[in-house]
């Protein structure tokens, strides 16, 4: 998938996708200032964490979804999507997550102020 630019910053938090906008079990990647974000839709629950993985430069958004995992295109190493814990080899790095919320059918990411 292709970035998507964040728009609609307001108190930390930004507009990242219409909640229609992103397929269950599946994720995107989101650019803000410069950040690379992922955001997964996890049978309508959405999260959010870094967009590149801790090993090496890979983006998350283009991994295989498997339950609450993500799995590295690159070297197949798997995070847990809700806490960013590294669960196996090659990883060891956690992801940073970011808070989400959904108002009027917007997944906003909140960006800054944890």
């Amino acid at each position: 998938m292709g970035d998507v630019e964040a728009k609609g910053q307001s108190q930390n938090w930004v507009a990242a996708t219409p909640v229609d906008g992103l397929e269950p079990n599946d994720a995107m990647r989101i650019q803000h200032d410069g950040t690379c974000i992922a955001i997964y839709n996890l049978d309508g629950r959405f999260y959010a964490t870094a967009g590149v993985c801790t090993h090496a430069h890979a983006f998350l958004s283009e991994g295989y979804i498997d339950g609450q995992t993500i799995e590295c295109p690159l070297h197949q190493g798997l995070f847990h999507i809700p806490t960013g814990t590294p669960l196996s080899p090659p990883v060891t790095e956690p992801l940073k997550i970011y808070e989400t919320k959904i108002e009027q059918g917007i997944v906003y990411v909140r960006v800054s102020g944890e």
